[in-house]
């Protein structure tokens, strides 16, 4: 809301993307909220949700522009017009424009698909709108959570809740049934692969799909292409494209389920073509459809860390300098932090190995090792913070 409030009944059309049930409709409540507050009238409010079956005769942009001109038409003064998933709408984004020119409104829009989105906003809509993305809960807003559910714990067994069940809004209420939870989070896994990448990508070998999608799951934060994907089905007899394999990657990007993260080479200054890493957007998606997120316990905190980054605003990198390689070079209003992430520092050998993947790097931003140890081993300039501890700080910089 901090974001979002200096552009409320502001002319630019205000737009919310993200992963499906991350909170993308509770915002637009919280915004009426926020209207209501300043002196707004409910009756000057018009809300679509395009996944309900009452609207299902409005998914035509003129059919919908007539429906609001007839509804406007009716309100005394500035009207509010709230569209939830407006990627339903074939050619929404010609009715929003004409929306924007022909009537006295102010514009809210979410939706759960970043091509269409991005594509068409830049065509139709070109600086006439801002974006904010929403994401699942951060360690911070689950804590929250928890406290006004009535169902506060020590930030020790919080932590150990959050890395099996996520962010999702909706599972902040279910902490106590973990086998429940992991179901809700299959059902929305299975939703989103059929709604949102199969039918809006018209995919037709799903069962290639999903060993792709296991493939990212299962080596979520290592390095690979999609040269690497299409050997390892041809080495399990099956063969694939590096075209399709990516095509299918991009759908699940472009679905907010993947999240795909170049590396760059500092000292060459320059963005590597080869070999990025993939995060999914929920942690325990991965627990929910792959599993093993404890033993692959490096794995599953270093995606945490990495949708923190983003939560906060960070531009997210992979850092390589000559041999070595950082988890993350965050940058943000030409600041930077680097960040690495292990399971425990067991060992000197692993602690040297991870404070000195900084070393070859000449500037002075701040530079993080984060780990589940409980004792600080910060070192040559270097802070130590156990993951709790670094989710929760209020800045990096």
């Amino acid at each position: 809301m901090s974001r979002i409030r200096p552009f409320i009944n502001n002319e630019l059309i205000k737009v919310l993307t993200g992963f499906r049930r991350s909170g993308k409709s509770v915002m637009l409540d919280l915004i009426k909220q926020e209207l209501i507050a300043q002196g707004v009238r409910r009756d000057q409010f018009i809300s679509y949700n395009f996944e309900q079956m009452k609207y299902a005769h409005l998914l035509d942009a003129q059919v919908l522009y007539d429906d609001l001109q007839e509804r406007i038409s009716h309100i005394d003064g500035e009207a509010y017009l709230f569209f939830d998933e407006i990627q339903e709408v074939e050619q929404w984004e010609r009715c929003i424009n004409s929306c924007r020119v022909d009537f006295d409104c102010d514009i809210y829009v979410t939706g759960s698909n970043a091509h269409l989105l991005s594509s068409e906003l830049a065509t139709y809509l070109a600086g006439r709108y801002v974006e904010f993305d929403i994401y699942p809960f951060s360690f911070a807003e689950f804590l929250d959570a928890l406290a006004q559910s009535g169902n506060p714990m020590s930030e020790t067994e919080a932590f150990r809740k959050y890395v099996m069940l996520g962010g999702m809004p909706f599972l902040s209420r279910m902490v106590d049934d973990e086998d429940s939870s992991l179901q809700y989070l299959n059902d929305i896994y299975s939703s989103v692969v059929l709604k949102d990448i199969i039918a809006r990508n018209n995919i037709r070998d799903v069962d290639l799909l999903e060993r792709i999608i296991m493939y990212v799951l299962a080596n979520v934060g290592h390095t690979f292409s999609g040269n690497t994907i299409a050997k390892y089905f041809k080495s399990e007899g099956r063969s694939v494209s590096r075209e399709t394999v990516l095509n299918y990657v991009n759908a699940c990007c472009d679905a907010f389920l993947l999240y795909k993260v170049k590396r760059e080479d500092l000292v060459g200054k320059k963005i590597l073509s080869v070999n990025e890493k993939y995060y999914v957007v929920d942690h325990a998606l991965r627990e929910a459809v792959y599993g093993y997120n404890e033993r692959d316990i490096d794995q599953t905190l270093e995606n945490i860390v990495y949708m923190e980054l983003l939560r906060r605003g960070y531009t997210v990198t992979i850092g390589k300098a000559g041999q070595q390689e950082i988890d993350f070079v965050a940058a943000k209003n030409k600041q930077k932090i680097y960040v690495q992430v292990t399971y425990l520092l067991a060992s000197e050998e692993t602690a040297q190995r991870e404070f000195g993947a900084f070393q070859p790097i000449a500037d002075n931003f701040p530079r993080y090792v984060v780990s589940m140890d409980e004792f600080d081993m910060s070192r040559n300039g270097i802070k130590h913070k156990n993951i709790r501890d670094f989710l929760l700080m209020k800045s990096y910089e």
